[in-house]
């Protein structure tokens, strides 16, 4: 891109300010720190970036235009001037009811997207009456123990008229199945249902823990869901690979890079492997990323992830389809850097966040509330978290040009060197023989564990300065205004249970469970047959206890 001549020009020039003007400053006065890092184990800014930095950039193969590959500056030709990402608000509490309440609260207010969050119990795959869930009803999200809960939390909301992305992964083919069952009973073409089911196991076991099954079954199951929907419901995301959780565990933005896609070649090799054609699933895939403080890092790691992954798809996996190779991302602001002294300043610390996720190309986003880190947010921080995307949507200009940071010198050298670094770390993992075998062996926790003790050390030590919390710290006033779950969420939920059992057809659900307990000791693709399980209303519990007595449940430790 740049003249070999004017670039030993910059060269010599850049060296005789850094002898006549910086090296005196420096004398006179230093600098702030010795080294300035990205993040921790992260890499070294220089003081100074120019052309010489990027002198190995090639537009064509390495930036291109947006929606052409690699898809660096975006995966749509008009980026946001044709449409704005989806800002999806993630929602979900106490009851059904509840839950409903705060969705028609959120599309009235602007939200152009629904994002669910559900309890503990149903994450586990348990009903609210089940012993394990005792205490936990409600808590993290909404309680959906039968198809009469879905239909509640969606009453008044046409599936063919919105979006609605589900944290949801073990039992991740129940609850898709209760959604599809809704449409069903709206009169809504699968076809035209839109959304995303997290559906990453992978990443529970690396970061989150919310598995049920071991590995094996588990990734039938995810393939099975593949297959599934790319006959049934086309526009649905059938996975969203998620860097989120892997970076709230610690992790570098690098390492965030390599281990989701890392995730994402180990789903495609699974879904392969049963049979099916890359370019038949993979447009459905989707990823997931958190978004940091460090506004240029995390814009660079957006792009560099998307430049990434197109390589994968085309070098690994020879996808011809070009929405194959593009990687969609939902972000979430960052959950770990929200801090309970001075919850106002976490407003601050989403908006850059925000902002960081924009700049880099997201096409979708949830802005935490700043009230997160004492409990679930209220109607007032939900409020501000969305207004904070409407905000930067219509009144920053962020959204008015494509992929503006490009060709800065300092963005475009990052990207290169997470880039780089990230392929590192796969290729690591591919001699260690992939992901599903370097989590077997601890070998990706440990890498993370190690990045997040040190990242703690700085903070204690005062090396890395948290605003409000070991610095700039105020003597707090008052009680702040906590949304908290009513204990009698946990009584009524188990009442609406018993009655869903009571009324139901109890001789059509056990018909039904004995069809998907053949279907999944066999190799039929298990999608209809919950489906089928699901519509006559059988539990979550009850679905998933057969899917145990067939697949086992993971113990951690086990072999994988």
């Amino acid at each position: 891109m740049f003249d070999p001549d004017e670039l030993e020009e910059i060269r010599e020039s850049k060296a005789q300010w850094e002898e006549d003007d910086v090296q005196p400053t420096v004398d006179r006065f230093g600098e702030r720190k010795e080294t300035f890092t990205t993040d921790t184990e992260g890499h070294e800014v220089d003081r100074l970036y120019t052309p010489e930095d990027i002198s190995d950039l090639d537009y064509e193969e390495d930036l291109g235009f947006p929606g052409q590959e690699p898809y660096t500056r975006g995966v749509y030709p008009t980026g946001y001037r044709g449409r704005l990402w989806t800002m999806r608000q993630y929602a979900g509490m106490g009851t059904a009811t509840e839950t409903n309440e705060r969705f028609n609260y959120l599309l009235d207010q602007g939200q152009t997207g629904l994002s669910m969050a559900f309890d503990l119990p149903t994450q586990m795959g348990y009903d609210s009456d089940h012993a394990m869930a005792a205490g936990e009803v409600g808590k993290t999200g909404v309680a959906i123990d039968s198809l009469d809960d879905m239909e509640t939390v969606f009453d008044g909301i046409p599936l063919d008229e919105v979006s609605t992305s589900m944290t949801i992964n073990a039992p991740a083919s129940v609850l898709l199945a209760m959604y599809i069952a809704v449409g069903d009973k709206q009169g809504v073409d699968r076809e035209e249902l839109r959304g995303t089911i997290q559906n990453d196991v992978l990443k529970e076991y690396i970061a989150r823990n919310t598995f049920i099954y071991p590995p094996e079954p588990s990734m039938r199951l995810i393939t099975d869901i593949f297959e599934f929907c790319a006959a049934e419901t086309p526009k649905f995301n059938t996975i969203s690979i998620s860097g989120y959780h892997i970076r709230e565990a610690g992790s570098t933005a690098a390492q965030e890079i390599a281990f989701t896609l890392g995730d994402g070649i180990e789903y495609v090799e699974a879904a392969i492997e049963a049979g099916l054609d890359v370019d038949e699933f993979a447009p459905q895939l989707s990823f997931f990323f958190a978004s940091y403080n460090n506004i240029f890092e995390e814009v660079a790691k957006f792009r560099a992830a998307r430049r990434l992954w197109a390589k994968i798809m085309d070098e690994r996996f020879d996808a011809q389809n070009p929405k194959s190779k593009q990687l969609k991302f939902h972000t979430q602001t960052a959950g770990s850097t929200l801090t309970a002294q001075q919850i106002e300043n976490n407003v601050v610390r989403v908006s850059y966040q925000a902002l960081a996720a924009v700049l880099g190309g997201t096409q979708s986003l949830h802005t935490n509330g700043k009230d997160e880190a004492i409990g679930l947010p209220t109607e007032q921080s939900v409020r501000t978290a969305l207004r904070t995307q409407q905000i930067l949507a219509h009144e920053s200009g962020a959204a008015d040009t494509i992929d503006p940071l490009a060709g800065s010198y300092y963005v475009e050298s990052l990207t290169d060197e997470l880039e780089a670094e990230a392929r590192e770390l796969i290729e690591e993992v591919d001699e260690r023989g992939g992901m599903r075998r370097s989590i077997e062996e601890q070998w990706v926790q440990r890498q993370i564990q190690d990045v997040a003790f040190e990242r703690q050390r700085e903070q204690e030590e005062g090396e890395r300065i948290i605003v409000g919390v070991n610095e700039y710290q105020v003597e707090e006033e008052g009680e702040q205004d906590i949304e908290e779950v009513d204990e009698a969420v946990e009584q009524a939920q188990q009442d609406n249970v018993a009655t869903v059992r009571e009324e139901r057809d109890e001789e059509a659900v056990e018909a039904k469970l004995d069809a998907l307990r053949q279907a999944a000791e066999g190799d039929e693709n298990v999608m209809p047959y919950i489906i089928d399980g699901v519509k006559v209303y059988a539990t979550t519990g009850e679905v998933c206890n057969v899917l145990r007595d067939v697949f086992g449940e993971y113990q951690p430790g086990s072999s994988m």
